[in-house]
């Protein structure tokens, strides 16, 4: 075949494929006329979680999973607006990793809305000026993101839904690197790339910002000044990249949550995640993590953080492999709520294996 014939073909598979796509958004809207005259959520978790993965098992290539998931994100995140117009907020300023993590989950065809703090995410939420929220939890070199661990505690909405997502850092700035006095960046981001700031930047002031995004921006207004964040603020900014990929470990990666009001169904490969406070005596901590075991129920985290109510009070974090309706953590929780003087199911949510 000649290029201009081959061209021709492909001309001719796209116009399938947008009458298709508009095919399966007739539908897209019947489904949304049904979930709002029963009341029923919009974004439905589990629902996603198993129809990527039925794509994904009849592919056939030459098309990557990676691609396919990537092109059905939009078409969902189209299918949302369909349904009903979907507001969700994230830790801002737009070009932050969060920022990605929404965009990841939701597509570019939601209203996304940036809040200027972890704590602003959650009142969305609850006050109903946004339907979902995205905030990171845990980083895979730093640990635990402390803030949101601590409003989850005080909150009445639910994790459902979580996603991981690889995180590289680079050093921008608008001026060569001879002429930086000063860096920019989140505290997470001065933690996992230690060993570049200590070859490279040791003589260099370094500010602690609330975001990358954030420390991108100032980069950008101020002389001499450089970020560390990722390429997506860069583009944003109008910033330079000196230095790519500066995290000490490749595999750097966060894991964010979605937070709403719904609960979600199980799907058979579910996490669940509780806090707890524990009563003070001998073995107490013991005794709440034992059921565990006796169950053969998986912990996949576990932190902990001051209740800030009494001194030296703690409230424990626990990830765990199984769904909130299943009877073997049914039975365990209520083992387990027998020894705590306080206890919260945060949230029962479709395992994010990638």
């Amino acid at each position: 075949m000649e290029l201009h014939d081959i061209r021709a073909e492909i001309d001719r598979i796209d116009r399938k494929i947008v009458d298709l796509i508009n095919e399966r958004y007739k539908f897209v809207k019947k489904v949304g006329n049904y979930k709002n005259d029963k009341g029923a959520p919009i974004y439905v978790p589990e629902r996603e979680k198993a129809l990527l993965e039925k794509l994904c098992e009849i592919n056939e290539g030459p098309m990557q999973s990676d691609t396919l998931r990537a092109v059905y994100r939009e078409i969902m995140s189209g299918a949302l607006q369909l349904e009903k117009p979907l507001k969700v907020t994230f830790l801002g300023p737009a070009g932050s990793f969060t920022h990605q993590a929404a965009i990841s989950r939701f597509g570019q065809s939601v209203e996304l809305t940036p809040a200027s703090s972890i704590a602003g995410v959650f009142k969305d939420i609850e006050t109903g000026r946004a339907d979902y929220g995205c905030v990171p939890v845990e980083n895979s070199t730093e640990g635990a993101v402390n803030y949101t661990l601590d409003t989850l505690m005080m909150t009445n909405v639910n994790i459902c839904s979580e996603l991981n997502l690889r995180i590289h850092h680079n050093l921008m700035s608008r001026e060569p690197l001879d002429n930086i006095e000063k860096v920019y960046s989140h505290s997470q981001v001065f933690g996992q790339c230690r060993e570049y700031i200590q070859e490279h930047l040791g003589h260099l002031e370094l500010i602690e910002t609330v975001s990358t995004a954030k420390a991108a921006k100032n980069a950008a207004l101020e002389p001499g000044a450089a970020a560390m964040a990722g390429k997506a603020a860069a583009d944003l900014f109008g910033l330079h990249i000196l230095a790519e990929n500066i995290e000490d470990f490749s595999s750097n990666t966060t894991r964010f949550l979605i937070l709403g009001k719904q609960q979600t169904e199980p799907t058979g490969d579910d996490k669940t995640s509780v806090c707890f406070a524990i009563k003070d005596k001998v073995g107490a901590l013991y005794d709440c993590i034992k059921p565990f075991k006796d169950a053969k129920l998986t912990m996949t985290m576990i932190e902990s953080r001051p209740t800030k109510n009494t001194n030296w009070e703690y409230c424990f974090f626990i990830d765990l492999l199984g769904h909130r309706n299943d009877p073997k953590v049914i039975e365990t929780f209520e083992s387990i709520e027998q020894q705590c003087s306080f206890f919260k199911i945060l949230g029962s949510y479709p395992r994010n294996t990638l």
